[in-house]
């Protein structure tokens, strides 16, 4: 089969490495000029970094199965973690049950509550008795007030905004499982990078993907799917990429469920109201370069409603800065609505709003450290994910045949990540297959495969 894909991030491109497994044609659209998605990557001196931080967990098999299959599990190194809060201008240690002992922003037995509610989602498998519950709900409930409005209050707030008390329940449960996944006993976690950044995997899967006879186009917006009668069967390009319409046996879109009316605007009215009945946040990254440590700590929750963003993720004490030419990489990460007011400032405004918060965490530090600046907004990067979800959950199959629909709002009860991506691209594509009528087998063709194809764009 041919099989048209828009998008290339890490589904699209899992998508295509698993329907080339299957002896299929993959052909994959990207309208961004480089490959990853919300995982793209910028540099950073010479080196390459993600625009929005990315670390795998032990549980991520998925892809570390994908990143062997290419050859490059070499890459691959394991660190412990260290995490912290940020509490009314305290640093909090927050790895080991002493540490939530000591965090007395919570009273001592809201800590003791914590701590074994943290246990019982920890253990929880039936995550579906957790669905009735909104996440603000529960936590008042079975976790109590002093909880709720020491800890878990500010980070829902940060996280979600004005959408703090929809968050469905699963959303904490999945947290709470892949955190745990990645320790041993109640040491502190163990955290995987792939050292040479995540777009060196997508780089190589591209490159093996065109190798082996599937086609990567960045750069290519796909303006429109035509359909034929009942069914999509093909793709209109924008008229400045000088590309001809391309017809598919069966077509994929990892877009944001929003963007799929644009694509097809005879959708039935019914389904367009079920997908635009979910709201996204978009991912504000700032991004220092700093010439000395800003803390010790990796990844800095911030559970403190007064300070402008939701945390500081110091890459650099997860990795060495040697790989930046000796700079310290810190991410100030935010999730905002697209009418929110640091939403729309730009680089050196948005500095001199978090600046002042910076003493917080490092009481010497001072803006002469900051060596550079980057800034990177990722819209509909998260999507707010409500109670009862199961009943609201858009399926793969859309009311047009041979059209399916994959991307962030399905991966539940799991929240986005790379590697419920590629979980995600494996799955759709051997539904395609069993809707088509083909086995599965799993065989990767052998490169090279003299094809037709030209390859446009560039990363």
């Amino acid at each position: 089969m041919e099989i048209g894909i828009i998008g290339a991030g890490v589904a699209g491109l899992a998508m295509a490495w698993e329907a080339l497994k299957q002896g299929h044609r993959p052909s994959v659209f990207e309208q961004a000029p480089f490959l990853g998605g919300q995982a793209s990557t910028f540099l950073v001196g010479d080196q390459p970094l993600e625009r929005g931080y990315h670390h795998l967990f032990l549980s991520d098999t998925d892809i570390l199965e994908l990143v062997d299959e290419i050859g490059l599990g070499d890459k691959m190194k394991w660190f412990e973690s260290s995490v912290g809060v940020l509490h009314q201008g305290r640093l909090y240690d927050f790895v080991t049950p002493l540490d939530l002992l000591k965090f007395t922003p919570v009273s001592l037995p809201g800590r003791i509550r914590l701590g074994l509610a943290t246990l019982y989602l920890q253990r929880i498998k039936n995550w579906q008795s957790l669905e009735k519950y909104r996440a603000e709900e529960w936590v008042r409930k079975f976790v109590g007030g002093s909880a709720y409005a020491g800890f878990w209050g500010p980070l829902l707030r940060g996280k979600f905004g004005a959408y703090y008390d929809q968050v469905g329940m699963p959303w904490l449960w999945g947290k709470i499982q892949t955190r745990f996944a990645s320790r041993k006993g109640l040491g502190s976690e163990k955290l995987g990078y792939p050292i040479g950044s995540f777009g060196e995997i997508f780089e190589e899967l591209s490159r093996q993907i065109r190798e082996r006879g599937g086609e990567v186009h960045v750069g290519v917006g796909v303006e429109k799917i035509v359909l034929e009668g009942d069914r999509a069967a093909g793709f209109l390009f924008r008229q400045d990429h000088d590309m001809p319409e391309r017809s598919f046996d069966a077509i994929i879109t990892t877009t944001p469920s929003y963007i799929l009316p644009r694509l097809v605007p005879s959708m039935p009215d019914h389904y367009v109201q079920q997908l635009n009945n979910v709201d996204y946040l978009s991912a504000v990254l700032l991004i220092l370069e700093l010439d000395r440590p800003l803390s010790d700590i990796y990844w800095l929750n911030v559970a403190d409603v007064d300070v402008p963003f939701v945390g500081i993720i110091e890459h650099t004490n997860l990795v060495s800065p040697e790989l930046y030419g000796g700079r310290h990489v810190v991410y100030i990460a935010n999730y905002l609505s697209r009418d929110s007011y640091l939403y729309g400032l730009d680089q050196d405004d948005l500095l001199d709003e978090y600046a002042p918060y910076l003493q917080m965490v490092n009481k010497s530090f001072d803006r002469s450290w900051i060596q550079k600046v980057h800034h990177h907004k990722v819209d509909a990067a998260q999507p707010v994910i409500p109670a009862n979800f199961s009943d609201k959950i858009l399926p793969h199959r859309t009311p047009v045949r041979d059209l399916y629909l994959a991307n962030t709002t399905q991966i539940y009860p799991e929240d986005r990540g790379t590697n419920y991506s590629v979980r995600l691209g494996r799955k759709v594509i051997r539904m395609v297959l069993d809707d088509k009528g083909f086995p599965t087998t799993g065989e990767l063709p052998k490169p090279p495969i003299p094809s037709s194809f030209t390859v446009s764009g560039g990363v």
